[in-house]
């Protein structure tokens, strides 16, 4: 053990699981008792009888797509904020000072670290009720994980096409723009495709605060109960989710290729 920090790190690991356990008040009993397995099953039999209503079916598609679009115009606001934030917050090669990585990358952490529920709630009082506060929220939110994210990625862009461009004097903005940008512009669509299929749920989620789409239909239906309502909500965020996943990979394999 004394030659073991792995083993040491482990046993750490462990004894902070156990006393997770014995601090949280877990009443399993409760939880798997009779009563309370029959109200979880009578929950979701109702949970999987979603409604058929067409008057309801018509408001649900233009949440479906106000969704989506949220999703959308936030990863694109973020895809091109990051990617200006980045540029800055990147050591392109040695001898680049890199004057404002610092502060940049303080932005970026700024950004990144705030949960987009809680960009949402600070945005709904300037930007009220409504899908532009989610919006908002996304773009803020995803601006500082891709930026990030860009900024590793430039950095460690290979720096022969670059290196040959600079010893020509070719200026940096050239340089960027004709050797770093295409040997990068798979992996960061890669990284926005990623991030897309996170909004696509993020912004589902985001409604909950009053930021509008099917985060918000299913807030209301939820609070009063309605579980058919509830169920459809549900099965349309289910559905959107796998498209985009789709999407997503439809997309990427056709980068490899």
């Amino acid at each position: 053990m004394k030659r073991c920090p792995a083993c040491w790190l482990l046993v750490g690991l462990l004894a902070l699981v156990v006393a997770s356990f014995v601090s949280l008040d877990l009443q399993w009993s409760r939880f798997f008792s009779a009563e309370a397995l029959r109200r979880m099953g009578r929950f979701l039999s109702e949970l999987l009888a979603p409604s058929t209503d067409p008057r309801f079916l018509a408001k649900l598609l233009p949440a479906t797509l106000e969704t989506l679009a949220m999703s959308v115009v936030g990863t694109l606001l973020a895809a091109f904020f990051g990617l200006l934030l980045a540029l800055p917050a990147a050591r392109t090669h040695v001898d680049d000072p890199a004057r404002g990585r610092s502060l940049t990358r303080l932005v970026l952490n700024a950004l990144r670290s705030v949960p987009e529920l809680m960009w949402a709630a600070l945005l709904l009082i300037s930007a009220g009720l409504g899908p532009m506060a989610g919006t908002l929220a996304l773009a803020l939110h995803t601006t500082g994980v891709l930026g990030r994210l860009f900024a590793e990625a430039i950095e460690n862009a290979p720096d022969g096409p670059a290196f040959a461009l600079r010893v020509r004097g070719v200026g940096e903005g050239r340089v960027l723009l004709y050797a770093t940008l295409p040997q990068l512009l798979p992996q960061l669509v890669s990284y926005t495709l990623y991030r897309w299929e996170n909004n696509i749920r993020a912004a589902a989620v985001l409604g909950v605060v009053g930021a509008g789409g099917l985060g918000q239909m299913l807030a209301f239906h939820l609070g009063l109960f309605q579980m058919p309502e509830t169920s459809a909500v549900l099965a349309a965020m289910l559905l959107q989710v796998l498209a985009v996943d789709a999407a997503s990979v439809t997309a990427r394999w056709a980068m490899a290729r």
